[in-house]
């Protein structure tokens, strides 16, 4: 994981993105917060697991599915099964190590 200070690639509202094997972040203070890094390394094991690429058709795909569902693009965000999982464990600093493969799917 190669981590980059990008201010201007994130988009407006967020604070990171995770791009295999790199994760941008907006603020040079986020580097520090292990929790913050937490969320992006699950979504790096993510993106290995479908692949990168099919990664971000599926998410963009679900995003969409969930904002017609929702109707609303911050609460379709939060929806979206790679952010449920993310989110849901991102506290857990050892979630990575006993995590199972596709462990998004179940």
């Amino acid at each position: 994981m190669f981590l980059i200070v990008a201010k201007y690639l994130i988009p407006k509202g967020y604070r990171g993105l995770a791009v295999f094997p790199f994760v941008f972040v907006k603020y040079r203070i986020d580097i520090e917060n292990k929790v913050f890094i937490n969320h992006e390394k699950i979504h790096l094991r993510q993106q290995l697991e479908l692949l990168v690429i099919p990664f971000f058709i599926w998410y963009f795909i679900e995003y969409l599915f969930r904002l017609i569902q929702y109707k609303k693009a911050d609460l379709a965000y939060r929806n979206i099964s790679f952010e449920r999982e993310a989110y849901a464990n991102e506290k857990d600093l050892k979630y990575l190590k006993n995590r199972p493969f596709f462990k998004v799917f179940r």
